[in-house]
């Protein structure tokens, strides 16, 4: 009988998994048997267990009999590994509890007809708000076949990212940056534009967080102004880095020597010095990145907004009033009120002095 407390814990289970298996979902499966738990599992790196196979292994013998709950529908193809609900056959599990149906092609329907067929009780529909939530980029990728795409920005109480001398740093706090460390090692893609890396040289990559997954940083940048020098460049041997330029300097002999450096350089169309969005997420989800995270600034910000490709906002709001002109958003293609673009399912939280705004487009 269908217990919800092991489905909070299959969801619970999958974060273990979060930023460490993409392109493939993060998923969490629990196995009962007889009212008492006998197992966990999740999503390991891509090529390796799903969550349903992991928790089988762990429970062994006592699968036999035994109820399984997974946040998402097990596959029922044959790709990096074996059908997951051919194992879930086999291992004598006589009851399937599903999270969402997988809207991948491959499964669709597919996976809990296979179950279904071989006899096992399955039943499906629960938490489903909050696991398509939890697996947001993977449903992006499916449904929208590209990347998910986060804009995050810090910002003074009057909404500027910097002074009128052009100071930035730091607007937000020590908590709010610690804060952006955990979320960068959840993402596969860190973006920004070559404006930002002339202006700030950042490193963009994870900093104190244990064990961290180290995102792949990507700049966007059409005529590879890009210097050797900067730390981004510098450090392409140690962190994955990927610049993306027009296709006649992609073939130069500074893109070489970037090459040389550890940086992959990839040519792509570009038009008025600006790489076209689309794409560069094309790209992106060719390489099989489901989310990406755009740490970049007023010109790229706002260019995203126009092209409709912000599919969730998070704005750090520190206590600050800074009276400038310095504006994130300045064109999105917004002339009136009526044209505001209102964030829905909005949600807010305290780091330090400093609240965070969550919004989805």
């Amino acid at each position: 009988m269908y217990d919800p407390r092991y489905m909070q814990m299959a969801v619970t289970t999958a974060e273990k998994a979060r930023g460490k298996c993409s392109p493939n979902p993060f998923v969490g499966a629990v196995i009962v048997k007889d009212g008492k738990l006998i197992s966990t599992g999740w999503t390991q790196a891509y090529g390796s267990d799903h969550a349903e196979v992991q928790a089988i292994r762990k429970a062994g013998d006592e699968c036999r009999g035994a109820e399984l709950y997974v946040t998402l529908e097990p596959c029922s193809h044959y790709g990096k590994t074996p059908p997951c609900a051919k194992a879930i056959i086999e291992a004598g599990i006589k009851a399937v509890y599903v999270g969402i149906d997988d809207p991948n092609p491959l499964v669709a329907g597919k996976g809990v007809n296979m179950l279904l067929e071989a006899g096992l009780h399955v039943q499906k529909g629960f938490f489903a708000k909050e696991i398509s939530k939890q697996l947001e980029y993977y449903l992006c990728r499916i449904n929208k076949g590209r990347p998910f795409v986060i804009w995050k920005t810090a910002l003074s109480l009057d909404g500027k990212f910097a002074a009128t001398d052009g100071s930035s740093r730091w607007i937000s706090s020590t908590k709010s940056r610690a804060y952006v460390h955990r979320l960068r090692s959840q993402i596969d893609v860190v973006l920004t534009g070559i404006a930002t890396v002339e202006a700030d040289d950042p490193l963009l990559n994870v900093r104190d967080v244990k064990e961290a997954h180290q995102p792949t940083r990507v700049v966007l940048d059409a005529e590879l102004r890009i210097e050797a020098s900067t730390k981004i460049v510098q450090s392409a041997k140690d962190f994955p880095t990927l610049v993306f330029c027009n296709h006649e300097m992609a073939d130069s002999q500074k893109a070489e020597s970037l090459r040389a450096l550890g940086v992959e350089v990839l040519g792509m169309t570009c038009r008025d010095q600006y790489c076209e969005l689309p794409e560069v997420l094309n790209h992106l989800h060719n390489k099989g990145y489901y989310s990406i995270l755009l740490e970049c600034g007023s010109e790229l910000s706002s260019a995203f907004f126009r092209a409709g490709l912000v599919d969730k906002v998070m704005i750090f709001q520190a206590p600050l009033l800074l009276g400038s002109s310095k504006t994130m958003l300045y064109d999105i293609g917004v002339q009136s009120i009526s044209e505001a673009l209102r964030l829905k399912e909005v949600s807010h939280k305290r780091l330090g002095e400093d609240i965070l705004w969550i919004g989805y487009l």
